[in-house]
């Protein structure tokens, strides 16, 4: 075996991921390649308390160089995200950003999967090419916003449903409001990051997958962020284009509950999704909303 590169794929509990941290950060700076599946993502093991769930993991995958990380709702961008992994971590080139998104996919990499053992309904649809190179990307409209919307949504992983609901619950109050699903905040971040440097640089064409994305919303336009983990991780989305933006997550220890009790009590339902809309876009009341 001498030559050849292997491809291991490691599972392993998604709070977890912190007791190796040294260990994966000298593997990704040596060059290794590997799919590292954790799993559940957030406060999925809602039962068992803080010491079994993930807050922070989502920041670990942004910031850990040579790692590149999904966290997927569907089982189908699991597929995309799976099939891109395994001809990722063969890659080898050269370390020139992609002249499309900007980020430095010939170089190659590890890949770490954060999933969740919720069980989601899945959507009907046809995997288009346009769709898959979104995902891998990083994000994709899953209900595209109206000319003149005054708010989105944008999700990650186990919290789709959440976000779904509010979605149909402030469609009649919230003018073109869009729902945008981000599959993997790290790769939108670091193609965003990566396009700015190029403009520095004096490339002013350089435009990244987010940018293109958001590029159609008008400036008071609010965004809602939301995810079953850290909300800085989707915290930064306004600056792009410079909307105003409330970023809701986990942010402490969690409390032992059901996962519907743990989602109410840190405010990541449908209802504190349809809360924070209202706040960051002020207007009709909300016909739909609940009392919190």
């Amino acid at each position: 075996l001498f030559g050849t590169r292997l491809l291991p794929v490691g599972t392993l509990y998604d709070p977890f991921i912190s007791r190796g941290l040294d260990a994966l950060n000298y593997a990704c700076y040596q060059d290794s390649r590997f799919l590292l599946v954790a799993t559940p993502s957030g406060i999925t093991l809602s039962g068992e308390g803080g010491a079994h769930q993930s807050i922070g993991t989502p920041l670990i995958g942004m910031a850990q160089d040579g790692l590149a990380a999904f966290e997927p709702a569907f089982i189908d961008e699991l597929a995309v995200m799976m099939r891109f992994a395994f001809d990722y971590m063969q890659r080898s080139g050269d370390a020139e950003p992609d002249a499309r998104s900007w980020l430095r996919d010939a170089t190659g990499g590890s890949v770490y999967l954060r999933l969740t053992t919720r069980p989601l309904e899945q959507p009907r649809r046809a995997m288009t090419p346009e769709l898959s190179q979104a995902i891998v990307d990083g994000a994709y409209w899953l209900r595209p916003p109206g000319p003149n919307a005054e708010a989105v949504i944008a999700y990650s992983g186990a919290v789709a449903p959440e976000a779904i609901a509010a979605i149909g619950r402030l469609a009649e109050d919230r003018k073109d409001i869009g729902l945008l699903a981000v599959t993997s905040a790290d790769r939108l971040n670091a193609g965003w990051t990566a396009a700015q440097r190029a403009r520095e640089s004096g490339l002013a064409h350089a435009t990244s997958h987010i940018e293109r994305l958001l590029a159609p919303l008008p400036r008071h336009c609010g965004i809602v962020t939301v995810l079953d983990g850290h909300p800085a991780t989707l915290g930064w989305l306004g600056a792009v284009l410079g909307h105003h933006t409330r970023s809701l997550g986990v942010e402490h220890f969690g409390q032992t509950g059901s996962l519907a009790e743990l989602y109410r009590h840190y405010g990541i339902d449908a209802d504190g999704i349809v809360a924070a809309v209202e706040a960051i876009a002020p207007g009709r009341p909300v016909r739909h909303l609940r009392s919190l």
